[in-house]
């Protein structure tokens, strides 16, 4: 039988009446002649419950033994799922990530998945279970040791599956009923996508959409597994929710697909830094090392063997950047005069395929923000994305001005 894999998020499975409601969908799905691959989050609160109790039995934590704890919120949802789906006479059973078993590397809290072995799955559906239930979010490693992918984990989970076993399709049901042109909670005028390329979805993902892991769109991406985004709240409708897809299954496709925007951000300039080969390399290998993710970099025009380096960073991070470019200072690896950081800052951004092949676009965006009396402090484009920052007072407006200006609420 064809497979299909569904993942159902911790709002999704919440209390026991939200999971009666989504074996209902799986269920539905084995009416329709599928074996499913079911993954499951824990129940929503439970991983930052188990979280705070980590935290609190021991602020320098084991990590092997952290995500022994935290793994063990998808067990629970696992087995109460499978439990329910066998009140409905579907032979269901729930599977842990060590019993799949869902290899990873070592790297413990933020583990990547190196191969899900078919076989022991595949020979259950041949036996004749219908509904594989499997704990997101955790797998094995070498030593045997339990791991955890980080956050957001279940979707690329959820993904993996999809590819190792050559699912039909991967939905994905959360709380939002797909992927909308902007955050609705900001224009009223957001509109639904029916579809998104795997690119695009990729650049809102990572530049502060939530509704999928960045990790889970780019193993889409690079293994071509159909996504759909689909709310568990909404009724039951076969045309429901975005696909996320190749490129190509799209037809025609506005030129600006969204505005994205992240308010955490932080922008931080070395001031009278000494310009010399290798400087940027002297700069950004302390930060990296430190843990600090660097998004946007602005060298200023050298004047008199000085130059200013911009660099943007998410908000919680600046004082780690601080101490990193502090500590490379006073060891004699860099020389600046001085460190600023603006923590009152966002990043907006447009994203869309069409951009590749219209000019114009980035000047447009420019006038729009300029009319609204928006200055930008820092800009970076790649091939399907515009993003600047701005002063946070204006984040709400740039998003809702840039959203009218190309339209997007129309299809």
């Amino acid at each position: 039988m064809p497979i299909l894999v569904m993942k159902f998020g911790g709002t999704s499975v919440a209390n026991l009446d939200r999971i009666a409601r989504a074996s209902k969908r799986v269920a539905r799905e084995v009416a329709n002649g599928y074996d499913v691959i079911v993954i499951v989050s824990a129940m929503a609160g439970k991983t930052n419950e188990l979280v705070g109790w980590v935290n609190e039995t021991s602020h320098l934590y084991d990590a092997r033994e952290y995500d022994a704890v935290v793994s063990s919120g998808e067990q629970v949802t696992a087995g109460l799922m499978a439990l329910r789906l066998q009140e409905m006479d579907i032979p269901a059973r729930s599977w842990q990530g060590w019993q799949v078993p869902v290899k990873t590397t070592g790297v413990h809290s933020a583990a990547r998945i190196e191969e899900i072995p078919s076989d022991n799955i595949k020979a259950k559906f041949g036996e004749g279970m219908r509904v594989a239930v499997v704990a997101g979010f955790q797998g094995i490693a070498d030593d045997g040791r339990i791991t955890t992918l980080g956050r957001g984990g279940s979707d690329t989970t959820a993904v993996a599956f999809a590819a190792a076993f050559d699912a039909e399709r991967c939905d994905i049901y959360t709380d939002v009923d797909g992927v909308y042109t902007t955050d609705p909670r900001i224009s009223d005028k957001a509109r639904k996508l029916d579809k998104i390329a795997f690119e695009e979805m990729l650049e809102l993902a990572s530049l502060g959409a939530k509704v999928l892991q960045t990790r889970s769109v780019e193993l889409a991406m690079r293994y071509k597994v159909k996504l759909r985004v689909l709310s568990s709240f909404e009724e039951y409708d076969p045309e429901a929710g975005t696909l996320v897809c190749d490129e190509e299954d799209i037809v025609e496709s506005n030129v600006v697909s969204g505005v994205a925007y992240s308010r955490d951000e932080a922008k931080m300039t070395l001031i009278s830094v000494a310009d010399r080969p290798g400087i940027a390399s002297a700069i950004f290998s302390p930060l990296a090392e430190a843990g600090v993710n660097v998004d946007m970099i602005v060298q200023n025009i050298s004047e008199e063997g000085r130059t200013d380096m911009t660099f943007s960073c998410p908000v919680d991070q600046v004082a780690r950047a601080q101490k990193a470019m502090t500590d490379a200072k006073d060891a004699g690896d860099i020389n600046f005069h001085d460190i600023v950081a603006d923590q009152d800052v966002a990043k907006v951004s447009i994203v869309g395929i069409g951009m590749r092949s219209q000019a114009g676009i980035a000047a447009k965006m420019f006038e729009v923000l300029s009319n609204e009396g928006v200055n930008i402090k820092v800009i970076t484009t790649s091939e399907i994305k515009i993003s600047v920052l701005i002063d946070r007072k204006y984040m709400e407006l740039a998003v809702q001005a840039l959203h009218d200006a190309f339209e997007l609420e129309k299809a």
